[in-house]
């Protein structure tokens, strides 16, 4: 196997550092379990030593204009592009995830962020604003200062640049801890930032645990932090920024719908069904893990699906024909098994998959359960695995009910023909990211980012701008100024 063992765990100042006084991280490639690499987490010298580095480098950076900024961005997004099988093998080796999703969806996902905020960057403008007598108030837009990303382990190299392509384009520095489970990856993002001309210090990765992460949220240096994960994590890292008053968006988990009426094209709702159950071996936050099958046609969308399912390639994640690949960690496949288990035990049906694969690695068969009740665990709680909940319904009004009964509120999907119906049943879903005969694309141009517990505030778009940035009014009097006395 290819030597994957970075120079150094960190990335700071625009170099490599290390500190072997942080607790080791172990890297483990999810097709095998095999150790592929160990790094060590932030110590608080670590902490310090990139808040130091991050400060510096944004009083420079934020002194460029937008259009210099734009070029650096730009410049980092061709070079991601120029090495995306060598940036997409190395994050199969990250998530287990097979080269054939990440040689178009990870690497790529991420350049595209970074040339559209490089693409905005020079636009940041404020506006004039007439008050009458001839005084105006101008505004401008400014940036935060030093912000944090926290990833996930899903989408390393995506979450990487989703949150540090807007934090740049409004002149803010960033320091990104990856999840110890995938810390690879951002590293690879952090150089190529350097070469395409970034001031040292920009961009920084730290890896660690959660102690780390909150050394990070905690420290007085760090103006917003943005996190992508679990609820009770978005709770707790929430609850320490906002004790400091800090920025925060929250990209948080979902349970989210995909209603599919009997007039629907079947074959492309079960398209958009495995695409939000089983994609990424199902470890999508905003997966369409209830589906909802209008009663006249669930015995023909199981039996079909049942078919597809049984096409899918589960192999080797760096043979291109492979199209399922392993659980990124053994703890994640244990906990998707369980949940197998529960809706067994909780009398849904078992239409197909859920067994543990024998081999080496974290690997399971991807499971569909008809005959699912709203209050069943697998109906109710975030599994993050390649398990499918399909529920019966009859009635428009019945089903947008069911759907919105839930604590989260990240996706929500809707098939049919009629298109009155399916704005009206879209209009009514409360969800912050939506789809009509489609599931889960994420254009870099479109918001992404849940209502209720799935989270605060938005990524991508021109949305994002407003949460790596504040507005400054300036009033402006041409007259004399008075007072009563």
């Amino acid at each position: 196997m290819t030597d994957l063992q970075p120079k150094a765990s960190h990335f700071i100042g625009g170099a490599y550092v290390e500190d072997t006084a942080g607790a080791p991280i172990e890297v483990i490639y999810p097709a095998t379990g095999e150790v592929i690499a160990v790094l060590h987490a932030g110590t608080s010298a670590i902490v310090e030593q990139a808040v130091a580095a991050a400060g510096a480098a944004q009083a420079e950076w934020a002194a460029m204009t937008g259009t210099e900024r734009g070029r650096v961005l730009l410049k980092a997004a061709a070079l991601i592009r120029e090495r995306n099988r060598e940036l997409s093998v190395l994050e199969t080796h990250d998530t287990g995830k097979p080269l054939q999703e990440t040689l178009v969806a990870d690497a790529t996902s991420g350049a595209d962020a970074l040339e559209y905020f490089g693409g905005l960057a020079g636009s940041l403008t404020g506006e004039h604003i007439p008050v009458g007598g001839g005084d105006f108030v101008y505004t401008v837009r400014e940036p935060l200062g030093v912000c944090l990303g926290i990833g996930a382990w899903n989408y390393p190299t995506q979450i990487a640049c989703w949150k540090a392509a807007p934090a740049l384009a409004c002149g803010n520095a960033m320091i990104f801890k990856p999840s110890e489970t995938t810390p690879l990856c951002a590293l690879k993002i952090a150089e190529i930032l350097i070469e395409a001309g970034a001031p040292a210090g920009l961009f920084n990765v730290v890896q660690g645990f959660g102690e780390t992460g909150a050394m990070l949220t905690g420290h007085p240096g760090i103006a917003k932090v943005s996190l992508t994960g679990s609820v009770p994590t978005g709770r707790k890292v929430a609850a320490q920024a906002a004790g400091m008053m800090k920025h925060v968006t929250m990209e948080l988990g979902g349970k989210s719908p995909l209603i599919i009426f009997d007039d629907a094209d079947l074959e492309s709702a079960i398209s958009a069904a495995i695409n939000g159950n089983f994609y990424s071996s199902g470890q999508i936050c905003s997966n369409g893990t209830r589906v909802f099958v209008q009663k006249g046609i669930k015995e023909a969308f199981l039996a079909r699906l049942a078919e597809r399912l049984g096409t899918a390639v589960i192999g080797d994640p760096m043979d291109e024909a492979t199209n399922f690949g392993p659980m990124t960690t053994k703890a994640q496949l244990e906990i998707a098994l369980g949940y197998v288990a529960k809706g067994v035990a909780e009398g849904a049906r078992l239409v197909t998959g859920g067994e543990r694969i024998e081999r080496e690695g974290f690997w399971m068969t991807p499971a569909v359960f008809a005959d699912v009740t709203d209050g069943m665990s697998i109906a109710r709680e975030e599994i993050f695995g390649p398990v499918m909940s399909v529920l019966d319904f009859e009635g428009e009004d019945e089903v947008v009910a069911r759907a919105n009964d839930t604590e989260f509120g990240l996706a929500g999907g809707v098939f049919t023909n009629d298109l009155a119906r399916a704005h009206r049943v879209i209009g009514r879903i409360r969800a912050g990211s939506c789809y009509i005969n489609t599931y889960n694309l994420t254009p870099v141009e479109a918001p992404f980012g849940g209502m209720k517990a799935s989270g605060v505030g938005r990524e991508n778009s021109k949305e994002a701008i407003n949460h790596y940035s504040e507005v400054k009014s300036v009033y402006v009097c041409l007259g004399k100024t008075e007072a009563a006395f």
